[in-house]
């Protein structure tokens, strides 16, 4: 039987923890960032550890 492949749009995007958790990127931080306070900004360069219902589908995309 094959292997399964690695998603390499998901293998760039997300990542996993030491402890097993994937983490993500917030959205929003990217672009249109003057309108943004320094706040909300801050907040945005932070993680975010992705939902428990993606988390399987995921994991099988990284090849978990």
């Amino acid at each position: 039987m094959a292997k399964n492949k690695t998603h390499k749009g998901t293998k760039k995007r997300i990542r996993l923890t030491a402890t097993g958790k994937l983490m993500r990127r917030m959205a929003m931080g990217s672009h249109l960032l003057t309108k943004k306070s320094a706040n909300k900004k801050r907040k945005l360069r932070k993680g975010a550890v992705v939902e428990s219902n993606d988390t399987s589908r995921l994991s099988g995309l990284l090849g978990e």
